[in-house]
């Protein structure tokens, strides 16, 4: 059989760095990209190709497809974008800049990716696109206003890319993680003190509830779980001619989605108040 080959994307750390590590294991030719060049040089000198992706610098998009297809000869059996981040903070306290900032991370870039890799798997004939989604993606819950309207966003265009791509042989999935042990609680940090002007705010004294969670590591939720419980998703979503649309991760996804195919819209909203 000859070698599959798969771009995914924010493989410095967590969901991103175990999948380009188990699927390498497994025989993928993995491009492992990162955001960040010193994190594409720590992968390469463990023997990956890892071309520098910044999802939110289109030019950065262009080179890794460039490097692809001269590597392959022009194919690509498999995208998985995954790479994102949040800004943690009451959507009243967000300025719009910020919005503007994480959607071209955590969407447009997602965006660029998939209208680049398209027309190669139109050529070829077939194709997985992956989306790393959240059980935010469908459930809001406070203080994640940003995040939660990025992956929002994320499920209507993947939902209608689906519908679009019907026939041609590439499938489109969605990937709906919970709580998955990542770095994206520290990695938050940084934004949250670009853009959050909580001392100002009108809800100055709920910030220190957040501050609590954000700056002091915690015991892990209950029901987390580590990267590698996404990694297996996202290889069933692989090797099947017919994945489902979406494949969720952790019990809380399954209960979410429970809860808001049955619950009134009221109650679901204590449910998802009381996170």
């Amino acid at each position: 059989m000859p070698t599959k080959s798969i771009l995914i994307t924010g493989c410095s750390s967590g969901i991103g760095l175990d999948c380009a590590k188990t699927l390498k294991a497994q025989g993928w030719q993995v491009f492992a990209s990162c955001r960040s060049q010193s994190d594409c040089d720590v992968l390469a000198a463990e023997g990956f190709d890892s071309p520098r992706l910044d999802h939110a610098d289109a030019t950065t998009i262009a080179a890794t497809l460039d490097h692809i297809k001269a590597q392959t000869g022009g194919t690509l059996d498999a995208v998985f974008n995954n790479g994102a981040f949040a800004i943690p903070g009451a959507v009243e306290d967000l300025p719009t800049d910020a919005l503007r900032s994480i959607f071209e991370t955590n969407l447009f870039g997602y965006h660029e990716v998939i209208r680049q890799v398209i027309p190669i798997m139109r050529a070829q004939g077939h194709g997985h696109i992956l989306n790393c989604s959240s059980v935010l993606g469908f459930a809001a819950m406070r203080w994640r206003g940003a995040y939660n309207a990025t992956k929002f966003a994320m499920e209507g265009l993947t939902d209608t890319l689906r519908l679009e791509m019907r026939g041609t042989g590439i499938h489109i999935v969605l990937i709906n993680p919970g709580p998955i042990t990542t770095k994206i609680r520290e990695n938050s940090i940084p934004h949250f003190e670009k853009w959050i002007d909580w001392e100002n705010s009108a809800r100055r004294d709920q910030y220190e509830t957040l501050k609590h969670r954000l700056y002091e590591e915690s015991e892990p939720d209950r029901f987390e779980l580590p990267a590698s419980a996404v990694t297996a998703k996202v290889i069933q979503a692989l090797n099947s001619n017919s994945p489902k649309a979406r494949y969720f991760v952790t019990t809380p996804t399954y209960m979410m989605a429970v809860f808001k195919r049955i619950l009134p819209q009221r109650l679901f909203d204590k449910v998802t108040g009381s996170v």
